[in-house]
């Protein structure tokens, strides 16, 4: 797998792992026997853009749908190596060399996966946290120009979206300069020679660029990464906030959801009070004026003062504004917010880009307690059983879901995989007719359950539900209203997105 960092703060590590290789540009196909002309899923791992790698095992997903389409996960270059950015790296080489290589691997699906019985005029791409980025990306790629010649289909969860500067701001600049001083070649040694810091970090090891990486992520914000993907004007055009409300994507549709509690795991844990708030968002938000933070705040109000945590139910009472199984008060505000501005209102944003316009767009929030970030990764993926806040019937209707999409565009299930076999209702569910995501009716399914037995939270385990009683429990919302005006507040960020910048 490629050489791998994790976020800030995260343990010491000062050498990599033995798996850990320069030369990773891998991919693997899980084809099911006797394949011929099968529609193909492409997986993008996350890991913020540092970790990860394509060794997943698709064999519960393909089991559940028939073994009805072939799948593709792919690697890329991570931290410096994919997502090293400045004015010199860019003349001297190129910048998202990561996505470069995701761009490639979908190249080479376009080529070769009919050995594989698969069918390229019927490709989905799909990915969760940075790969679903990565998707929202791949979308983007190029202005929007590239039709539906690499893929026609997208699946983005939680699709994450960091700050995206340009190549040559201040920010990666730094982390550039930064990155070389730590690999041994200082920015002062290099002023008036004619060889380059490009130069001095092309002749260092392996083991010396990664002491390096990791060195330089441990100064980084809590909960980030220090290489990411930059705009360059050539393969990432414009920033997502921008190009997206223009309906500048490639492909035909989209299925796009995030999980109900995005934020937790990025954001600093002690936040107890609005002095508190306003630090870690002076300190997150650089570019804000105090006018600006103000305005963070009047969206993000808070009026719910009990202590008492529990899941929202998105439509009326309480919301994630200040409440929530995991946390309430000024820590949920700050959860809700990370989470609304880093993986929510992207997913909102595409929704958008893709209602409308001879184009389709379905939208979804994966609620089961605890809702985490990456919780609904077993749900997709397995093994079956596995998680113990899951039904199976609930992993096998997500399957069903991403199966359905993948085969027939659309992400509607019968109404016995959605309703589960632990439900005798007849009624219809909405997951067996879902609409189509617009402006005008901006619907989303909520992925729920109900039922099952209430394991409490402790000091390292959230609250979840368990038990043989667990059932399905999908409703249709707004998700523009959702949450006390989800949509009103993805439409604040997006007007301020130049500043984060997003």
């Amino acid at each position: 797998m490629c050489p791998q960092v994790g976020p800030a703060p995260g343990p010491p590590s000062s050498s990599s792992s033995s798996m850990e290789s320069e030369d990773c540009l891998f991919l693997n196909v899980q084809s099911p026997a006797n394949a011929s002309n099968l529609p193909v899923l492409i997986y993008i791992h996350g890991g913020g853009y540092g970790a990860g790698n394509g060794r997943q095992d698709f064999s519960d997903l393909l089991n559940t749908n028939g073994n009805n389409f072939v799948v593709v996960s792919i690697q890329y270059r991570l931290g410096p190596y994919g997502f090293l950015a400045s004015d010199e790296l860019n003349r001297r080489g190129v910048v998202n060399a990561g996505l470069l290589d995701q761009v490639f691997a979908l190249q080479w699906v376009q080529t070769y996966i009919r050995d594989f019985g698969g069918n390229p005029s019927a490709v989905t791409i799909s990915g969760e946290s940075a790969g679903g980025g990565s998707v929202m990306l791949m979308d983007m790629a190029y202005g929007g120009t590239l039709g539906d010649s690499l893929f026609q289909n997208s699946i983005a969860a939680s699709p994450y979206l960091p700050k995206q500067y340009s190549y040559k701001d201040w920010v990666p600049s730094q982390a550039y300069y930064a990155f070389a001083s730590a690999a041994g070649c200082p920015i002062g040694g290099y002023g008036n020679s004619t060889n380059t810091i490009f130069d001095c970090l092309m002749s260092k090891d392996t083991a010396t660029l990664q002491a390096a990486s990791i060195a330089v992520t441990a100064t980084v914000t809590y909960g980030t990464w220090a290489f990411l993907p930059v705009t360059d004007g050539t393969l990432v055009q414009s920033a997502p906030s921008s190009q997206l409300i223009e309906k500048r994507v490639n492909g035909r549709s989209l299925l796009v959801g995030n999980n109900a509690n995005e934020g937790a795991a990025f954001t600093p844990q002690d936040i107890r009070d609005e002095t508190a708030l306003l630090a870690w968002l002076q300190n997150t938000l650089l570019e804000f004026t105090p006018d600006d933070l103000a305005k963070v705040l009047l969206y993000y109000p808070i009026s719910n003062t009990s202590t008492t945590k529990f899941a929202t139910n998105g439509v009326s009472g309480p919301s994630a504004l200040d409440t929530s199984s995991i946390a309430t008060g000024q820590l949920q505000r700050a959860f809700n917010i990370y989470g609304e501005l880093t993986f929510v209102c992207p997913s909102y944003w595409m929704a958008e880009a893709y209602a409308g316009d001879d184009r389709s767009s379905y939208k979804y929030q994966y609620s089961p307690l605890p809702g985490l970030h990456a919780d609904d990764l077993v749900a997709y993926f397995g093994p079956l059983g596995s998680a113990p806040y899951l039904s199976t019937d609930f992993q096998r209707a997500m399957m069903k879901i991403w199966g359905n999409y993948v085969t027939k565009s659309d992400p509607s299930i019968s109404n016995e995989f959605a309703n589960g076999s632990s439900n005798s209702s007849a009624s219809a569910n909405a997951a067996s007719s879902w609409p189509v995501f617009s402006n005008a009716t901006p619907y989303q399914l909520n992925l729920n359950q109900t039922g099952g037995t209430l394991v409490p939270q402790t000091e390292t385990t959230q609250a979840y539900l368990t038990g043989p009683t667990l059932k399905n429990d999908f409703s249709l919302a707004n998700a523009y209203t959702w949450e006390a005006g989800r949509g009103a507040r993805c439409d604040f960020w997006r007007s301020v997105a130049p500043l984060v910048p997003a």
